[in-house]
């Protein structure tokens, strides 16, 4: 009798200690999850303010304050205006919070595609002027030699926009930054003269003739977001023009749902870069626009 006592009291101890380790393994069971759940949690906060302050589009900027800084005070000469804010607009695109993000590949940026729809409309802007400086602004004649930091600047800007190995986007970009400012520096530079800017009628004509067709196809994306049925004019006003293949008569024309946010980036990105661009070429070409009695037209498209 004394040893089945026994024997049940080590029984009941036993059974007790296993209840004691279970409720404990079952506290730091949920112990765990509750910190998890709250890490979790406080990581998915932290992406969404992150995401919501590196989504923000940059503000305008002041031309004469960047270009009295980056001068360090000195009166701009013809095309500075022009190079300075090309290489402000750049330099805010690389720079703004967040750095470049349309390269990324780890959240939250990798899921902002608005912002980087936003900076590809910022980089067909900035490609379209820096070719026609290398191809037209910096040369008087078409058998004149090509600025040497301008042959640079343009194929590295033309570089993938979302290359996140070596090397990657923005590095190639900060080379072509790197080149403006080359040639900026010539510009200023009395005894070098391989650095010029023609402020040409006809140099500003191929610039806006490019300007014109971008706005016209983000123009035509944006207003098909509900999508629009029309006559196909791609051969009016030609009696004898031809074209590869034969197309319909009618088109049916609509951009996807999924990519209508993208195309309002893109455009809104596209429209800031060009605000400073224009507001530039009037400072640089103010004579050449006068003389057209154009600036008054000039300044009411910037409004």
């Amino acid at each position: 009798m004394p040893d089945l006592k026994a024997s049940s009291e080590k029984a009941k101890e036993r059974s007790k200690q296993f209840v004691a380790q279970y409720q404990l393994k079952n506290l730091k069971e949920r112990g765990l999850i509750g910190a998890s759940v709250f890490l979790g949690g406080t990581l998915v906060v932290i992406l969404f303010l992150l995401g919501w302050y590196w989504g923000q589009e940059p503000e305008m900027f002041d031309i004469d304050e960047v270009a009295a800084e980056m001068l360090e005070g000195k009166a701009p000469v013809i095309g500075q205006n022009t190079t300075v804010t090309l290489i402000h607009v750049l330099d805010v695109m690389l720079h703004k919070p967040g750095g470049y993000q349309s390269n990324d590949v780890m959240p939250p940026t990798v899921f902002m595609d608005n912002i980087s729809s936003w900076e590809f409309g910022v980089l067909t802007q900035v490609r379209d002027m820096v070719r026609t400086f290398r191809n037209d602004f910096s040369r008087s004649q078409s058998q004149s030699l090509e600025n040497e930091a301008l042959s640079v600047a343009d194929p590295q800007l033309s570089f993938s926009n979302d290359t996140w190995m070596f090397p990657s986007s923005e590095g190639q970009y900060e080379k072509g930054v790197d080149a403006l400012k080359t040639y900026l520096s010539e510009l200023g530079d009395t005894s070098n003269h391989s650095g010029q800017f023609f402020a040409r009628a006809d140099n500003l004509s191929t610039w806006l003739s490019l300007v014109e067709k971008k706005l016209g196809s983000l123009s035509q994306r944006l207003s098909s977001s509900v999508g629009q049925v029309r006559v196909n004019t791609d051969l009016a006003g030609e009696k004898k023009a031809e074209q590869s293949t034969s197309t319909p008569k009618m088109l049916i024309v609509k951009t996807p749902w999924m990519e209508i946010d993208n195309v309002l980036y893109e455009a809104r990105g596209t429209t800031w870069a060009l605000l400073h661009f224009l507001k530039a070429i009037e400072k640089d070409f103010y004579a050449v626009l006068k003389d057209k009695n154009a600036v008054v037209s000039l300044r009411q498209i910037i409004r």
